[in-house]
């Protein structure tokens, strides 16, 4: 009713005397009369809504890592930047080790840290700084390390007096090989720090564990010396957590799998994130190839009502689980009932980390949602457990597996990494090595997340995420059947299982994987397999742009596989696409199907005369995804050798073309090994 007076009250008629008022009182009336409507709701909506408890909660979590380290007398502290758990696993064994040389340490995150605090160290006596950076993505900071990467920048501080050392872990199949670390190593010294032992070089290409080994036995006689202290000796296994089993407990108060907030399951709030992962519902699952031993797939899933929002070339991270199977084997080998509820709680009260994983709740949980149960395990689980080995033999061989002695390091490679032997089968061929399962789990590192490339736009799919992958599964030498955690889980996916809706947990990690700005730019799409994924969803948004009326520049898609007729993927989408002029030229490299293998790369080669005039004359943006060790290898080659062909250019000069490519955001890769 207001409304509507307001609209007769503003038709006035159009010629007005000279002395009549522009508003009449009416009009004033109601115009104050709505304000103080508008204002009386505002002041009294925000009345309505209590202050959430948890922001009025002083935070009882200490952020200067200084005053907590006189505070509990340590010296050493360890930061990690880890993606997938690995470098927090180092920092850990490092700071327990300082135990062994007589010192204290402490790990820690750095997102939990005040990070300019580092010039604080030198008020400690004999204080040492280890930082265990691992490198992510195109040569960038792990996610919780970003903060402490911006403020390296920025920071003018003066760490004199400072002792700090790096390790860094990498792979070297990648551009940027251990970018992170080697530029912390640097920068610390740029600062004014003080290096006191050389840095360390991770790579995960190779063997990744004697690397760490190999560098940590010559850091700490090292430390000695630098501090004038001897190793006590005592190389006995360190228990960091007790047990405590919970025999009457309210089962709503037990952990079934989630990772923040107990039920956080059960009543999802968002905003979703690794620590609360949206459950999202697998509305579409099915096999993509048509023929052939292997298993190819797309799975959608539904994110409506979470808002999560995503863009074209970000990854979906998937919280997988176990296989059952071998949950229940490795509760059958160590004598033990998996549904005893249980908490494992840090003996040293001071640590942030009370639990290694969520508490209380069931080893079988455990087991299932919570530890990495299937990668081969390091030499520190070998060493800790060898006590428990019953055969004198079996203590010593695993004892030697985790020293660097050339005898230890080859037996570890072979049995260990080479025939593929996960903590189970380790359990089934040493048969006289039972240890109680509390220590196992203690040992075992967490079951991380896996990164897929979102295989559709937001733009046609607002609400479902699209994701392809393999099925890995492989035969090891001592004759088991291997299958890859995630896609034996994503495979089993099925829509609706028994009437229930099958969920993913997940959550958006934000990538720089981007079509260009500028819709006009050419885009030049390599991506072989199941790389192939990202450009599913920048094809749809060049056809949505288009359909918008928007000008969309050459979209140019290399794509390989097998054989034509048995692992084309999305053939009918491809070829659809091109027909409808969304995709401007499609190439095909069917490896196998002539005498001679076939590789994108070879295509690129044959079409050199359009990609030069693309990227050197219209701005084309390059993009390559799937294979880091062989394929992105041999396309960056191609792209030299054509720079050095038609650009009239030497190796080093076609090189520097392509790296500037890179610096300007105009070649990218989303690649793994």
């Amino acid at each position: 009713h207001q409304l509507s007076s307001m609209h007769i009250s503003s038709t006035q008629p159009e010629a007005m005397e000279e002395d009549e008022p522009l508003f009449s009182n009416l009009d004033l009336f109601l115009f104050t009369l709505i304000a103080g409507l508008i204002i009386y709701w505002f002041m009294s909506r925000k009345k309505a809504e209590p202050i959430p408890e948890f922001k009025q909660a002083p935070s009882t979590r200490e952020t200067s890592f200084i005053e907590k380290m006189k505070k509990t007398g340590r010296n050493i502290v360890v930061f990690y930047g880890s993606q997938t758990g690995t470098g927090e696993e180092f920092a850990n064994r490092l700071s327990k080790d300082a135990q062994r040389y007589g010192m204290k340490g402490m790990a820690a995150d750095p997102e939990e840290y005040d990070m300019c605090e580092l010039s604080r160290l030198a008020e400690i006596d004999n204080s040492l700084a280890i930082f265990c950076m691992a490198t992510y993505g195109e040569g960038d900071p792990t996610d919780n390390a970003q903060d402490f990467y911006d403020w390296l920048q920025e920071s003018d501080g003066e760490l004199n007096g400072v002792n700090y050392t790096v390790f860094a872990l990498g792979n070297k199949t990648y551009e940027h090989y251990n970018a992170m670390g080697a530029y912390v190593d640097k920068r610390l010294e740029e600062l004014g720090a003080k290096r006191v032992f050389d840095l360390g070089m991770g790579d995960d290409d190779g063997n990744l564990e004697e690397d760490f080994v190999t560098w940590r036995e010559q850091f700490w006689p090292a430390m000695c010396e630098h501090f004038g202290v001897e190793a006590s000796g005592e190389d006995s296994s360190i228990r960091q957590y007790e047990l405590k089993e919970h025999n009457d407990i309210n089962m709503n108060k037990v952990y079934t799998g989630e990772f923040g907030c107990l039920k956080s399951f059960e009543t999802q709030k968002p905003p979703f994130d690794a620590k609360n992962p949206f459950l999202a519902p697998v509305i579409v699952n099915r096999k993509l190839n048509k023929a052939g031993n292997r298993h190819l797939m797309h799975l959608e899933v539904d994110i409506t009502g979470s808002k999560i929002r995503y863009e074209s070339g970000d990854h979906v991270a998937v919280y997988p689980t176990n296989d059952t199977a071998i949950v229940n084997k490795l509760g059958q080998i160590l004598g033990v009932d998996l549904d005893t509820v249980i908490s494992l709680n840090n003996l040293d009260e001071e640590s942030n980390k009370k639990h290694p994983f969520p508490c209380p709740t069931t080893y079988r949980t455990a087991l299932t949602h919570y530890l990495d149960i299937i990668h081969p395990p390091r030499t520190n689980v070998l060493y800790e457990l060898a006590q428990y080995a019953t055969d004198p033999k079996d203590q010593e061989n695993m004892r030697k597996m985790a020293s660097s002695a050339p005898e230890g390091k080859a037996l570890y490679q072979s049995f260990v990494l080479e025939d593929n032997r996960n903590i189970l089968a380790i359990l089934e061929d040493l048969p006289s090595l039972r240890p109680p399962i509390d220590h196992l789990c203690e040992l075992m590192p967490r079951l991380q997340a896996r990164y897929y490339s979102i295989a559709s736009s937001s733009k046609v799919h607002p609400n479902s995420i699209h994701i392809c992958a393999v099925l890995v599964e492989y035969t090891t030498k001592t004759g088991r059947l291997t299958k890859g955690v995630a896609t034996t889980w994503l495979k089993n996916k099925l829509v609706a299982d028994n009437g229930h809706k099958s969920t993913v947990p997940m959550y958006i990690r934000k990538s720089q994987f981007r079509l260009p700005f500028k819709a006009s730019n050419p885009v030049i799409m390599v991506g072989p397999g199941t790389g192939i994924a990202p450009f599913m969803g920048f094809i749809q948004e060049r056809g949505w742009l288009k359909e918008q009326g928007k000008e969309v520049g050459e979209t140019v898609l290399y794509f390989g596989c097998r054989h034509k007729n048995e692992d084309y993927l999305y053939q009918e989408d491809l070829e659809e696409a091109e027909k409808t002029g969304v995709i401007t030229k499609l190439n095909v490299a069917f490896s196998r199907d002539q005498e001679q293998k076939v590789y994108v790369q070879h295509l690129l080669r044959t079409n050199k005369e359009d990609l030069w005039r693309q990227i050197h004359t219209d701005n084309a943006h390059i993009y390559i995804c799937g294979d880091a060790r062989n394929m992105a290898r041999d396309v960056q080659t191609a792209f030299y050798e054509i720079a050095e062909e038609l650009g009239g250019m030497t190796r080093t000069q076609a090189t520097d073309y392509i790296k500037k490519l890179m610096t300007k955001g105009r070649y990218s890769q989303d690649v793994w090994s």
